[in-house]
């Protein structure tokens, strides 16, 4: 009797349980009736719960931030596997990333519902596909709660500040990696190795009527029948689920102070962002972009309904993904040429059924120049050009190999942080290989994310005999990280090492000429080759400017005598053709 009696009591306990679980598991948004947002503490607390109750949940932390903590990774899998070896045999995955601007928090409170309703059995689990999230990427960020440096948004009643503990906007540093939780990020991609990255945003660029944005990783440069399906049947697809459930959506409005229906054009994302990164390893990715205008709690139903879309479309077309991100590299590979930099292409375009307000420029009662102005009592529906095809306007020849000498090793430690396959030089050993000299670049006057950047990078290419040393390091492109390699040592494309400063040293002349002891070098040097002599006192001297610098001149001379310095604008990265 007494047995039948505990069995009675624990049933009663577990229905009571399962009769009523949001009880227990309600979040601080919930409580609030969609006002206010977790604080860093009490969401990684609530993946805690739910880990601690739910075996298909399961919640670590990997590595550390510059906030001196680490950053969590929760996953959520029916089979209660949890080792992503094992479950890349079986399973692809969804890697959620939140909070990587604070004060845009709406996937932070959108993700803990998720994984709840998962867990509960409100939403049928996936069969073919392992969820895992990010919970807060920037915890420093999060930390450092206001309620005022979201200037113009609409809720929650506070959040956190879109620079990181040491104030780097981490959406502009996937490929450089300046900050710790950068580094820690790449170690969680590269364990995950996702299919599906999506990374939540909250936008500020326009006023329209949709509380749902997408940017998805730019079709043509994703490239390929990957980029293809992204463009013509992932997309269409969310699109459709979500307005079968009454949220319409639309690409992400990417103007600044100006009317969207005026048209404008899809945004290109380099690897500096999480979804550009994320395609350098054939990732399908894509920003979700809620509305700052509308209030918070639609926004994070939005980005609910949006994730739980895109988990329908993953199981649906599980093997085709599968198929599509396996084939991408080797039709990379199979090309004779990469394209590096990308501009729009003027000749096609997409009409967009686009959902506004009326605006208009109106005299500013305060500056007393010209102001926009939305009028939301002017809703309209009308046909807008979103110019969302790009073509290439540099490419490079792929070369076989990359030779790096061992000396740059903050340039290999980013290569082996990302998991490139690199060999070493058992003994010093002459190769032929393309060299490159920094012909021409331009550098930006303002700090940009701890960088003063260049731009506009032209190279020239010559071929030669090199001697490299035992212990450099050798790099073959037929491997996975095939497109990460060429985006970041050719020093031509917007996001290259060279670009992001890494290369610096090789801009500075180490040794010069004083030029009362050169002029008698410079004559005898003039003396002895006619046709040099003849390219500096004809071609050169009839240049206004060089004409008048009678430094100009003798440093033109310098460059061009014995005593230059090799190692001036030469490139430390080498091509094996």
């Amino acid at each position: 009797m007494k047995t039948i009696f505990i069995f009675f009591f624990i049933s009663l306990s577990i229905f009571a349980q399962e009769k009523n679980p949001s009880k227990d598991y309600m979040t601080v948004f919930e409580k609030s009736n969609g006002l206010k947002t977790g604080t860093y503490h009490e969401v990684i607390a609530y993946y805690q719960l739910l880990a601690d109750n739910y075996p298909q949940v399961h919640l670590d932390s990997i590595g550390m931030t510059d906030s001196g903590k680490p950053l969590h990774l929760v996953t959520f899998n029916p089979d209660k596997v949890f080792d992503f070896e094992t479950i890349r045999k079986t399973k692809q995955t969804l890697l959620i990333n939140n909070g990587i601007h604070p004060g845009e928090p709406d996937g932070i409170d959108a993700t803990m519902l998720l994984f709840r309703d998962l867990a509960q059995g409100k939403i049928a689990a996936p069969q073919h596909t392992v969820l895992v999230t990010i919970p807060i990427y920037n915890v420093g960020g999060s930390l450092n709660k206001n309620s005022t440096t979201r200037t113009n948004q609409i809720g929650p009643e506070e959040y956190g500040f879109r620079g990181n503990a040491r104030n780097y906007d981490l959406n502009r540093d996937f490929i450089k990696a300046d900050t710790k939780n950068a580094r820690t990020f790449t170690q969680i991609y590269h364990l995950v190795q996702p299919a599906v990255f999506i990374d939540n945003h909250v936008s500020n660029g326009a006023d329209y009527q949709y509380t749902l944005t997408h940017l998805f990783t730019q079709h043509n440069k994703l490239g390929g029948d990957l980029g293809t399906y992204l463009h013509q049947e992932m997309m269409p697809s969310l699109e459709k689920k979500l307005a079968n459930k009454k949220w319409d959506i639309t690409p992400y409005v990417n103007v600044f102070n100006e009317v969207p229906e005026a048209g404008f054009t899809q945004f290109m994302d380099s690897p500096r962002y999480s979804t550009g990164y994320a395609a350098l390893f054939n990732s399908l990715g894509m920003m979700v972009e809620t509305h700052m205008l509308k209030p918070y709690k639609p926004r994070v139903e939005g980005t609910y309904e949006l994730m739980k879309s895109m988990l329908d479309i993953m199981e649906t077309d599980y093997d085709k993904i599968k198929q599509l991100r396996a084939d991408a590299i080797k039709q990379f590979q199979a090309s004779n040429s990469y394209p590096l930099d990308w501009t729009v292409d003027t000749t096609r375009s997409t009409i967009l059924k686009f959902k506004g307000y009326e605006g208009k420029m109106i005299p500013s009662e305060i500056t007393g120049g010209n102001r926009l102005k939305y009028d939301r009592s002017k809703p309209f529906s009308k046909d807008v050009v979103y110019k969302n095809y790009f073509k290439p306007t540099v490419e490079v020849s792929i070369p076989k190999a990359y030779i790096i000498p061992q000396g740059w090793w903050n340039v290999i430690d980013l290569l082996k942080l990302n998991q490139v396959e690199m060999s070493i030089l058992k003994k010093d050993t002459t190769i032929t290989v393309e060299s490159y000299k920094i012909d021409s670049y331009k550098t930006r006057s303002q700090a940009y994310e701890g960088h003063y950047q260049h731009y506009n990078t032209n190279v020239i290419s010559t071929t030669q005999n090199i001697t490299f040393k035992k212990g450099d390091y050798y790099i073959s492109t037929q491997q996975h990280a095939f497109r990460y390699l060429l985006e970041t040592l050719e020093p031509q494309a917007p996001d290259s090492f060279f670009n992001w400063n890494l290369f610096d040293t090789i801009l500075q002349q180490k040794e010069g000429f004083s030029p009362y002891a050169f002029e008698d070098i410079a004559a005898e040097l003039l003396n002895n080759n006619a046709e040099l002599k003849l390219e500096f006192e004809v071609k050169r001297k009839s240049e206004p400017d060089f004409a008048k610098s009678w430094y100009a001149q003798l440093d033109w001379l310098h460059k061009h005598s014995p005593y230059y310095e090799l190692a001036h604008l030469q490139y430390p990265v080498y091509r094996v053709r």
